[in-house]
């Protein structure tokens, strides 16, 4: 199994992040990455792929989006050039976006019916490969010298099967995620045969169907924001376009990878890292602090971090 091609949907709008993105995609928003460097979303997510081995990317966008993100990247790579001329970092990432750009496919989702149907619209560039999915809301911050990508493709062309990341998440947080029961494999505590899949159940519901036995109490195994997909996948996507089988207004991917699990071996892999839901209350926020805490700016953020407690805490109250 070769894995070449990556899949992340950037269709949405954004409407938490309003009104920035009533003028801007939300994939396109800025965030200081771990070395130092202001970049667009799409690009951290996109350099998740590319380092992890990934030649192909095709962004799921919303209809005429394709000639804003590539003017946008053009614009970028020229400001720098021409406000930072002969700067070595400015240069550097002028030519990050420039080569990310070479490497981009575009597939437009005409209406918004659901992260389903947005992967399913990349059906004719994924073709009859298996590929790496990423969400255009998501950042990851691996905790070992491999991405997390990385870590997923590596268990999926090992096992060639379907494989989904997923951390164990408390409680009260699983009605924003996809959760699954499983059984660890023998020899492998980081690794499930997935046996089913809900879309963000309440707690009653995980308690009586999603145990899976050796984690923490009050914690579940949730999707983590990636996976790697065969095109398998595609054939169950299309029945539920087909037949317009919304469920909550949406077309949801998870009710396909349920189908899968039954269909084919699908296995899942706690990740070692963190997800950042970007599109999560003061989710922009932790990303950004655990980014810069695991990068260069590292001491600049503890200080930034300190001084501001501090003048919180000594401020007069009225």
């Amino acid at each position: 199994m070769v894995i070449s091609k990556a899949v992340i949907t950037a269709a949405g709008r954004g409407a938490r992040a309003y009104p920035a993105c009533d003028t801007v995609q939300k994939a396109m928003l800025p965030v200081v990455d771990r070395d130092g460097l202001s970049k667009p979303v799409l690009q951290i997510i996109a350099e998740e792929a590319l380092e992890s081995g990934i030649e192909r990317i095709c962004v799921i966008a919303a209809p005429g989006d394709e000639a804003v993100y590539r003017a946008h990247f053009r614009h970028y790579a020229s400001t720098l050039r021409a406000g930072f001329d002969g700067v070595g970092w400015a240069e550097e990432q002028a030519r990050r976006l420039s080569s990310l750009e070479e490497r981009l496919t575009f597939a437009v989702q005409e209406e918004p019916r659901g992260y389903g149907h947005a992967v399913w619209c990349s059906r004719e560039f994924v073709a009859d490969d298996p590929f790496l999915l990423l969400l255009g809301d998501h950042l990851y911050l691996s905790a070992e010298p491999r991405r997390c990508a990385r870590q997923l493709i590596d268990l999926a062309v090992a096992e060639r099967c379907a494989v989904s990341a997923v951390q164990a998440t408390r409680e009260h947080l699983i009605h924003q995620y996809g959760t699954l029961a499983g059984r660890r494999l023998a020899g492998r505590p980081d690794v499930y045969a997935i046996e089913e899949v809900v879309e963000k159940p309440n707690p009653t519901l995980a308690e009586l169907r999603l145990n899976v036995p050796g984690l923490r109490a009050g914690h579940y195994l949730c999707f983590f924001g990636m996976h790697v997909l065969t095109p398998g996948v595609f054939d169950l996507l299309g029945e539920a376009v087909r037949e317009d089988r919304r469920e909550q207004g949406s077309i949801q991917l998870t009710t396909a990878l349920n189908a899968l699990a039954r269909r084919e071996k699908y296995l899942a892999l706690e990740t070692c890292g963190q997800r950042f839901n970007l599109g999560a209350k003061f989710g922009a926020i932790e990303a950004q602090v655990a980014l810069a805490m695991a990068g260069v700016d590292r001491e600049r953020i503890l200080a930034v971090l300190l001084d501001a407690a501090a003048r919180i805490e000594q401020a007069p109250t009225r």
